[in-house]
């Protein structure tokens, strides 16, 4: 009997062994896309951090409102690292106006680059699609305002 347990034991071992090997080879949830939401959250940080400049606070909003977009789709798509909008964040107080706006135009350029990888779960594509969508959007109210504002 015992002879037989081992037998049934082994077989049944080496029977997943394939699919344990196969497993470890599948990569874990996407790492550009938790970059991209890291990035995220640091432009929106940046760009909401309550001391906005009376001239450029309109836009300021509506990049946040874009970049807020942005990471509600990338949660959609199941890649959510749990933390808040607004959980603490180290933001550079030290940094002009300007120079917050143009450390966020960084971040959103690269959460943009991190999201443009190649999405291998076809029900995230759309997602993913949107949320570039709104990075880019939030990039384009970034850029705009770092070059036409007139800083002081």
């Amino acid at each position: 009997m015992r002879k037989i347990m081992l037998t049934a034991f082994a077989a049944a071992a080496m029977a997943t062994a394939p699919m344990t090997m196969h497993a470890q080879q599948v990569p874990g949830p996407h790492p550009a896309y938790l970059h991209a939401l890291s990035d995220l959250r640091a432009a929106r940080h940046y760009l909401s951090d309550g001391g906005a400049w009376a001239p450029i606070k309109h836009d300021d909003e509506a990049a946040v409102r874009e970049i807020d977009a942005a990471i509600s789709r990338i949660k959609q798509a199941a890649i959510d690292d749990g933390k808040g909008l607004n959980d603490p964040f180290p933001v550079d107080t030290s940094l002009s106006p300007h120079d917050r706006f143009r450390k966020a135009n960084e971040l959103l350029y690269s959460a943009h680059n991190d999201l443009s990888h190649a999405e291998d779960v076809p029900a995230s594509r759309g997602l993913r699609d949107e949320a570039l969508k709104h990075v880019d959007q939030a990039h384009n109210i970034v850029d705009r305002t770092e070059k036409t504002a007139h800083w002081q």
